[in-house]
């Protein structure tokens, strides 16, 4: 009688593991920005017309935001975001003064989740905006640029609460069935 109280305490132990470890989902992930153009870090001859980034899942226009701000502190983009599978991107005003640009973002991963970040490129010669300053963006005021130590991803996800409470319901239950089948 005592070996299969055993059995049963084993075999109900190895259930609930099984069902532990076949009910654990993998974290979402957020949305990865893949590829810029112009390329993050690049020093460009001339002005690009427009900016656009590359990421690892669909973007829609209508939850993604795009900032182009120069040296001068002046916003360059012009119109709104648009958006092709995963790639954003922005038309620009002529650009101004020679020096760094940054190419702030703001999207929502498929998550749901709100996901920002920067990347930058240096203009080498003062582009055709530069003698004078440029208008504000024709279409709807866009966020702030991010502050260049902005990480690309938050690191937040699926909350991990939900799993133990889980756990903690399935091993207590294990137990019970534990109990009950022994004294039967």
């Amino acid at each position: 009688m005592t070996s299969t109280r055993v059995l049963r305490t084993v075999a109900v132990t190895l259930l609930a593991g099984l069902a532990l470890l076949l009910g654990a989902a993998p974290a979402l992930a957020h949305t990865r920005l893949q590829s810029s153009d112009p390329a993050d870090g690049a020093s460009l001859d001339s002005a690009p017309e427009h900016v656009a980034l590359t990421f690892n899942e669909t973007m829609s226009p209508e939850f993604s935001t795009l900032t182009v701000v120069g040296p001068d502190g002046a916003h360059y983009e012009d119109g709104p975001v648009t958006a092709e599978e995963g790639t954003i991107s922005i038309r620009l005003l002529p650009l101004g003064p020679a020096g760094r640009y940054e190419i702030g973002y703001r999207v929502i991963s498929a998550d749901g989740h709100p996901v920002t970040g920067s990347v930058s490129f240096t203009l080498t010669t003062p582009g055709p905006g530069g003698t004078s300053a440029p208008a504000e963006p024709s279409a709807a005021p866009a966020a702030p640029a991010p502050p260049a130590a902005a990480p690309a991803e938050d690191g937040g996800g699926a909350p991990v609460w939900p799993w133990v409470v889980g756990a903690v319901v399935l091993v207590g239950a294990g137990v019970v069935v534990a109990l009950r089948l022994g004294r039967g």
